[in-house]
């Protein structure tokens, strides 16, 4: 992992991420969230004012080490214990069965193996244990995906990774057998970067 990624990516992406326009997605997708909590893709931190007050411990996971050093102001001012590993979503230590709840926002767009990555966020839930996703991806408008296509490596180099034409719907489908999901354009985004899956998924 290059400077570029340790250094650069983390502070482009802490900028954008911080948008105000995505206050309100992070409030809706975190204000069910309870108990033995898991967040993958922690990145600099800024779920966590968004949590509910009632939380008082978060596990959370990112790859990338300058990730880490930047989210440690907001943990430090948080009221939330927060046990932050950097650890990838793909290979997770945590037993079966651990938690009641796990987050990811705007974070399946840049794991590598996304597909194993949900099939540890499945393993580590508790049965009837909740995912809870807010996600960007393939657009629905073919002519909008077209785009998305041509723009997916230069997206990739520039963003840490990041998958502009990734199915989220079925990627989650595929794993999980209860989703409820809403598909949308974030407003005042482009089309090819603000197609949002928002949604649930349940443990059977």
């Amino acid at each position: 992992m290059g400077f570029y990624s340790q250094v650069i990516a983390p502070r482009l992406l802490d900028w954008g991420m911080s948008d105000p326009s995505l206050a309100l997605y992070r409030r809706e997708v975190l204000s069910d969230v309870q108990g033995e909590v898991l967040e993958i893709g922690f990145g600099t931190g800024i779920n966590l004012s968004y949590y509910p007050e009632h939380l008082q411990q978060l596990v959370t996971v990112d790859a990338n080490p300058g990730m880490n050093a930047l989210a440690q102001k907001r943990i430090e001012s948080s009221n939330i214990r927060v046990d932050n590993r950097v650890l990838n979503g793909e290979n997770l230590p945590m037993a079966d069965n651990t938690f009641d709840c796990v987050v990811s926002t705007w974070t399946l767009c840049s794991i590598a193996n996304v597909e194993q990555a949900l099939k540890e966020i499945y393993r580590v839930l508790k049965p009837g244990g909740r995912f809870f996703f807010i996600e960007h991806g393939l657009s629905d408008d073919p002519k909008v995906q077209v785009w998305q296509n041509r723009l997916n490596p230069i997206n990739k180099a520039i963003a840490d990774g990041c998958n502009l034409n990734r199915n989220i719907k079925e990627l989650i489908e595929a794993q999980f057998k209860n989703v409820t999901i809403e598909q949308f354009y974030a407003p005042k985004s482009p089309k090819v970067s603000g197609y949002m899956y928002k949604g649930v998924a349940s443990k059977v």
